[in-house]
């Protein structure tokens, strides 16, 4: 068994660990930003930790109404610009805690003014470091190149860190995530089965919308990363403003299609997809009655019904995390389908340095 499959299946336990361990840091953040809340929020971020980003600015701005954007390291590292970040909030993200533009962004972030928050699964690292307040994503050492297991715990961050922010998510809700991420890894023979068909892919498309949309960017990364598949990577209104033209009969098309405020579009998407007869995999759960018969279903309601008293919250709040690991066991899958070593890719090394 590959470190990635192995890896993957250790996600319920680490995301318990560091919900546990990191609570109590998010409520004094809580407190903190009840009485300073930023106008704005930046995220810094390279690779995975750059989905898990835009996981986090769809999930902010959705539930707390704070602009979010993300940084463009660039602007600090090669053209030298400073950013006026007075009032704002900058959280950097990164798995080893070593990347180096990510860590120049947020000590420029310091000088301007950003209050800062580093991301890290490494707790003597220099992100952990230089930031004013370190959120440890408790995984253990991830030994595999390709993240998967910080990368949910990633996710689980940016949850605390929207309810440090004010949104209306509830402590008891998170702590059903662990139980949900075990719900999704008991489709590993389904998903390593489902697998065998696409042995011979060399191009895919991975669709999704919304609080998904990052989960398509890291199913397809972690395709090209161990599969060595060229998987592009949409939102289902991009791909309709010209890419769907590269869509042909038996073409490999992934869907994210959660029950809730995208379901609707990604229906139209998975009909469009049908007509071009491409080789679909739909992604979904058991909640959602309206999915093809043909879907790949994680065995439980992942539809959020928040109580009679509590906050008007998207019904697919919960999705992204049990959502992203059969994908990512569908990779791994994948990668041994075709001979290859998922644990250590080809040109790649666990810490990415980048100016």
């Amino acid at each position: 068994m590959s470190k990635m499959l192995a890896e993957i299946r250790e996600q319920p336990t680490a995301l318990e660990r560091t919900l546990k361990a990191e609570l109590r840091g998010f409520e004094r953040l809580r407190a903190r930003f009840e009485k300073e809340r930023p106008r704005l929020v930046v995220l810094a971020a390279r690779g995975t930790s750059d989905n898990a980003a835009q996981f986090g600015r769809y999930l902010i701005e959705v539930t707390t109404g704070i602009p979010v954007s993300l940084a463009a390291p660039s602007v600090s590292t090669l053209y030298h610009s400073n950013l006026r970040l007075e009032g704002a909030l900058l959280a950097a993200v990164s798995q080893s805690g070593e990347s180096t533009d990510t860590n120049v962004v947020l000590e420029e972030a310091k000088k301007q003014g950003a209050f800062t928050i580093g991301i890290t699964n490494e707790p003597e690292s220099t992100l952990a470091r230089i930031a004013d307040h370190a959120v440890l994503v408790r995984a253990g050492r991830e030994k595999s190149v390709a993240a998967t297991k910080t990368y949910t715990g990633q996710l689980l961050s940016f949850y605390l860190l929207a309810y440090a922010l004010g949104a209306k998510i509830r402590i008891d809700d998170l702590r059903l995530l662990p139980d949900l991420a075990a719900k999704a890894l008991t489709l590993e023979k389904e998903v390593a089965a489902r697998a065998e068909k696409y042995k011979y892919a060399r191009h895919a498309v991975v669709i999704g919308r919304g609080l998904n949309y990052a989960n398509a960017f890291e199913w397809a990364l972690k395709m090209m990363e161990t599969c060595y598949i060229i998987a592009e990577r949409f939102s289902q209104a991009d791909i309709l403003h010209g890419p769907i033209a590269m869509v042909e009969p038996s073409f490999p098309a992934f869907v994210l299609a959660p029950p809730g405020p995208t379901w609707p579009v990604m229906n139209e998407m998975i009909t469009k997809l049908s007509g071009l007869r491409a080789e679909t995999l739909v992604l979904t759960d058991k909640s959602n009655a309206e999915a093809p018969k043909s879907a790949l279903r994680i065995p439980a309601k992942l539809a959020f019904k928040p109580g009679k008293n509590g906050p008007a919250l998207p019904e697919d709040l919960l999705t992204p995390i049990p959502y992203i690991i059969p994908a990512q066991m569908f990779a791994a899958s994948l990668s041994a389908v075709k001979g290859l070593d998922p644990d250590q890719p080809r040109g790649l090394s666990k810490v990415t340095l980048t100016l």
